[in-house]
């Protein structure tokens, strides 16, 4: 069934974005939650010049208070929240002997905490109305460690290991949670970092490219394609997997 409200937090730009274009193709009314409301309004207007329907909601999932807001705007404007997709995500690139404990809390804090402040506000009427799609982000990272990533593998495992406990928690109340973990894509965030890294970009790139059995990066709509199938109808006998969308970088 299409036409489920659907929330996508960090849904302005990247991954987020191409997941709410997903989801707004395929009929459901998108509510796109991200610090930059003015990008996620970009969004928003994308989805309705296809025929959608999409809210853009300021939100910022390091605040309970911030996040229950967005979710009261979103259930007065479109009704309660049927599926969400936690992809707001923040990381740089450093060893982990060079981190420091404000680095960790901002990592977890929004990496991992994120996703439990917006997944405890929505679950609940979930439950009470006997069906829900929880879809985390992940990150193959989570799988099997990422040099120059350590608290951020740290903490998408913790993910990864939390939607598998939560499925079993709401098994039998219509709720599903599953978990996309995305190979190197092809974001703005990636390209920054492939600039920032002190070595030539294409060289950086060229050199993930290399190491994906596929030979190129991810698409957004590559990971979109896997969250439309998880927040669909026809995935509600698939609960607590773990799907990594790598073009065959990971494979277990």
């Amino acid at each position: 069934m299409s036409n489920r409200v659907a929330l996508v937090t960090g849904g302005a730009q990247g991954i987020g974005q191409g997941i709410a274009l997903a989801l707004g193709e395929h009929g459901h009314r998108v509510a796109i939650a991200d610090l930059n409301v003015e990008a996620a309004q970009a969004t928003a207007e994308q989805i309705a010049a296809a025929g959608g329907s999409a809210l853009a909601v300021q939100a910022d999932i390091t605040s309970t208070v911030s996040v229950q807001a967005a979710v009261k705007t979103v259930t007065g404007e479109l009704g309660p929240v049927e599926i969400v997709v936690n992809n707001a995500g923040w990381d740089d690139f450093m060893k982990f002997v060079d981190t420091d404990e404000d680095f960790w809390d901002r990592i977890l804090d929004i990496n991992f905490k994120g996703a439990l402040r917006v997944i405890r506000t929505v679950v609940p009427g979930m439950i009470e109305g006997g069906f829900g799609r929880v879809i985390n982000i992940g990150s193959d990272a989570g799988r099997v460690g990422s040099s120059l990533e350590a608290v951020y593998s740290g903490a998408k495992g913790g993910i990864i290991a939390f939607t598998k406990t939560l499925a079993r928690e709401v098994a039998t109340k219509g709720v599903t949670a599953n978990t996309v973990c995305p190979g190197p894509t092809d974001t703005p965030a990636l390209r920054k970092f492939a600039d920032s890294s002190g070595q030539d970009a294409d060289k950086v790139l060229g050199g993930m490219v290399r190491a994906v059995p596929m030979k190129r990066l991810a698409q957004p709509e590559d990971i979109a394609a896997a969250v439309a199938f998880f927040a669909s109808d026809a995935a509600g006998y698939i609960t607590g997997q773990t799907l990594s969308v790598s073009g065959g970088l990971t494979m277990a």
